[in-house]
């Protein structure tokens, strides 16, 4: 999985931290909360809770291959610990509070019409291009979640949960990542005897 350095990422948020828009607040939602790409999608106004400060995750939007043609569906998440609630940091809950639309409505679009995977895709990709950073995944955005976490302090099970495993062996070996950086840092940890 290819993710943004420490300076790339900063770069992403002060892009995506000025002039916010729907888009932006997925890109915001996937990087400060882990969701994945179809839980964005699938996002409606009445799973925030922002008095609680609460985000309910009950709904996933995915493109299936059926027939040899695909279609669009709107399901529950793929497994019982995907559907969750995530606690949002306070300064997401200000920029989300700007945005409130009906309760009906999904937040990528502000309507009752939601904004399909591929879409989603294609608008980080095209946000990547204009913020001039290199091209990556959408999905990248909930491993630099997980890892951020995890340098920041967060314990695994905790994170785990905020990401919807169902072990935290998931979080450590397919979302946590190590860079040359984490691991000078942590190495600089060591004192002579």
């Amino acid at each position: 999985m290819k993710l943004l350095s420490k300076s790339e990422q900063e770069k992403l948020c002060k892009f995506v931290f000025y002039k916010p828009d729907n888009t932006k607040i997925g890109v915001l939602l996937s990087y400060y909360a882990g969701l994945r790409i179809g839980e964005v999608c699938g996002l409606k106004w009445c799973d925030i809770d922002l008095n609680k400060g609460i985000l309910k995750v009950e709904r996933t939007v995915q493109r299936i291959y059926e027939n040899s043609s695909t279609r669009l569906i709107i399901d529950k998440p793929k497994s019982r610990s995907s559907v969750r609630e995530i606690p949002l940091p306070k300064f997401l809950i200000e920029i989300l509070r700007k945005f409130k639309a009906d309760d009906s409505a999904y937040v990528l679009s502000g309507t009752d019409k939601l904004t399909e995977p591929r879409t989603m895709q294609y608008r980080f990709k095209t946000l990547l291009k204009k913020a001039n950073l290199p091209s990556i995944n959408y999905h990248s955005l909930r491993h630099m979640f997980a890892t951020n976490c995890i340098e920041l302090g967060f314990d695994v099970k905790t994170l785990s949960e905020i990401l919807g495993h169902a072990t935290i062996e998931t979080t450590l070996n397919r979302y946590v990542h190590s860079s040359m950086e984490r691991k000078t840092a942590c190495m600089n940890l060591l004192k002579v005897a």
